[in-house]
This record gives C-alpha cells, structure tokens and sequence, in this order.
C-alpha cells in the first residue's frame, strides 16, 4: 500500500505534499525534522491522505498534487 499525504506546517500554515509506505513513521520523521526540506517549518500536521495500491499510481495524484490544479483543489479542500 502507498499514500500521498498533505501536511500542514503549524508554524506558517504551508502545505507539504509527499509519498510514502508507512504514513506513520513518515510523519514521525518529518516532525523530528529528519526531512531537509520540512524542518525549518515543524511541527507538521497530517491533513489529507490517500491510499493507492500500487506506487505508480500514487506518484501520479502525488504529481496532481503538486500541479497548479492540484494546489487549487487542495486550497478549496482544505481551506
């Protein structure tokens, strides 16, 4: 199983859109500040996550994500 997860900086409000296997420990690692790119930007806030059974699959909507109308759905989404 692999999930495309958005979390939330607490500290500035900015979203961060990845993928990974184990949403757990990946959330874990960014809050710990293991990820280069988020940790200036911790704590993090888990906000959407999505499931997909292969990763292809996953990178695809993790790519939407990240597109200009993927940004735009996630804004309404998630305000």
């Amino acid at each position: 199983m692999f999930y495309v997860y958005v979390l939330r900086s607490e500290k500035d409000g900015r979203l961060y859109k990845g993928i990974t296997g184990d949403i757990v420990k990946r959330v874990k690692q960014h809050n710990l500040g293991q990820n280069r790119s988020t940790r200036a930007f911790g704590p993090w806030k888990l906000v959407h996550r999505e499931e997909f059974a292969t990763r292809p699959e996953a990178r695809s909507r993790e790519k939407f994500f990240k597109s200009g109308g993927g940004r735009e759905l996630l804004k309404n989404k998630l305000g």
